[in-house]
């Protein structure tokens, strides 16, 4: 199985389990973007370019769109974007990322 390296930041929380509520861990965006962050980043693979180090309060990764839509997608009104974002993202629904931190 090939093996892929990501840089995270030192204060990033442990990846949860598959199933398991997302920490902002940052694993998935991380490793490659979702469909949403392919369009905005241009790419498939790699980094999401919209992965945001949120080092207030608790310390965690989150999307960028979602945390500072304005940013990324300008040209739609910031609750427009944040509430799909949320959808395409599929924030309630739990980590989904299969990758495990060696």
């Amino acid at each position: 199985m090939p093996q892929q390296v990501i840089l995270l930041h030192a204060d990033a929380p442990p990846k949860p389990p598959a199933g398991a509520a997302c920490n902002g861990c940052g694993v998935c965006c991380a490793a490659e973007p979702c469909p949403l962050g392919a369009l905005l980043s241009r790419r498939r693979r790699g980094a999401c370019r919209a992965l945001l180090w949120e080092a207030e309060g608790r310390g965690r990764y989150r999307c960028g769109v979602v945390a500072a839509p304005r940013r990324f997608v300008p040209w739609l009104p910031a609750a427009w974007t944040r509430r799909l974002a949320l959808r395409w993202i599929s924030s309630a629904s739990g980590c989904d990322c299969t990758l495990e931190a060696a």
